[in-house]
């Protein structure tokens, strides 16, 4: 089992260099529709459901507003849904915005 934390800019070339990754953002609903990245929106609280609907063997890539929620996430899929690699957008969706996409809507 294998929890990384990776910059932005690394996350974003293994988006584009991975075909299999799975992209979760663990925000809640209305942090999502103010601005996203076209992850698939599972709020924290509903983290069983990502474990139902996503595969653990996979290569799964995780995303918040500042990295917290998504290392708590990470944590609970690695040890209760024995996922195997786990990456962390380190600084969430606020550190993409300043490294990637400026015209996030975030507020």
């Amino acid at each position: 089992m294998s929890i990384q934390q990776l910059p932005p800019k690394i996350c974003s070339e293994i988006i584009s260099r991975e075909k299999e990754i799975q992209c979760i953002d663990v925000r809640e609903p209305y942090e999502y529709e103010l601005g996203n990245i076209g992850f698939v929106n599972i709020p924290m609280g509903e983290t069983p459901i990502i474990s139902e609907q996503f595969d653990k063997e996979k290569q799964t890539l995780i995303l918040c507003r500042s990295g917290k929620r998504a290392e708590a996430v990470a944590n609970l899929l690695s040890t209760e849904y024995n996922f195997t690699s786990i990456i962390i957008v380190e600084g969430g969706i606020t550190a993409w915005k300043e490294a990637i996409d400026d015209s996030i809507q975030l507020d």
